[in-house]
């Protein structure tokens, strides 16, 4: 009779033990595999898919993308009619600068973004493209690409991009920071004069606001500091 009292003892701290085990495996195998952080403040899924997708990846995608973000405002424009007003081929290098400048003389301001994720993806959110130049490749060979973000899904933790023959291309939130950060972490919206972006800064946008008036936008510039004065006096 005592030893059998004894067996059931033991099968009892067996199964104990055993289930002890199974609890601590199972935290662990949650700490591997963590919840994705939410951003707070922005939506948890954002998708904008009015914004019209240019196909193409010749000029590190430069024309595509800003004919993405043209067309977005209206103007009726398509990657090969910006290649002439940009220099290319050959202006490769002043890609960058001759998008802005174009983009100024079509009466758009261009406005700058922090080199923030979050900042980015608070623009999306507003319903705002970004414009975006990230790197791709490998260690052994990569180059610039210019892209545009529509959309963004947090509980993937994900980003959403118009690049080259990609439509939808999804990207992780790592992947497209590193990416982004290695190309020099440059990310502007193209703007209609009405349009404040989201989380204004003021200054920002009055000298984007100047820029436009050099090239010769003067009114589409007058314009975009009326509607910030505007939005200034508003309690």
């Amino acid at each position: 009779m005592i030893k059998r009292v004894k067996k059931l003892r033991l099968r009892s701290n067996l199964k104990k033990t055993l289930l002890v085990a199974a609890c601590v495996l199972g935290l662990a195998a949650c700490a591997g595999h963590p919840t994705p952080s939410k951003i707070q403040g922005l939506p948890e899924r954002v998708e904008l898919n009015g914004v019209p997708a240019f196909r193409g990846d010749t000029y590190q995608g430069g024309p595509a993308a800003l004919a993405s973000m043209l067309s977005q405002q209206g103007i009726v424009i398509t990657p090969g009619l910006l290649d002439k007003p940009l220099h290319l081929p050959g202006g490769e290098a002043d890609l960058e600068r001759n998008m802005q400048v174009l983009a100024r003389e079509y009466g758009m301001l261009v406005y700058p973004l922090d080199a923030k994720l979050t900042a980015l993806l608070a623009q999306v959110a507003a319903g705002y493209p970004v414009m975006v130049r990230i790197t791709e490749g490998s260690t052994l060979w990569a180059e610039p690409r210019y892209a545009v973000l529509v959309g963004f899904n947090q509980q993937n933790s994900t980003v959403l991009l118009r690049v080259a023959r990609d439509r939808r291309r999804p990207v992780a939130f790592s992947d497209f920071e590193s990416a982004w950060k290695s190309a020099g972490q440059w990310a502007v919206l193209v703007q209609r004069p009405s349009q404040l972006p989201a989380n204004l800064d003021a200054a920002r946008w009055q000298q984007a606001a100047n820029a436009t008036a050099q090239a010769g936008q003067e009114q589409a510039a007058a314009q975009a500091l009326k509607v910030m004065a505007q939005r200034q006096k508003q309690p």
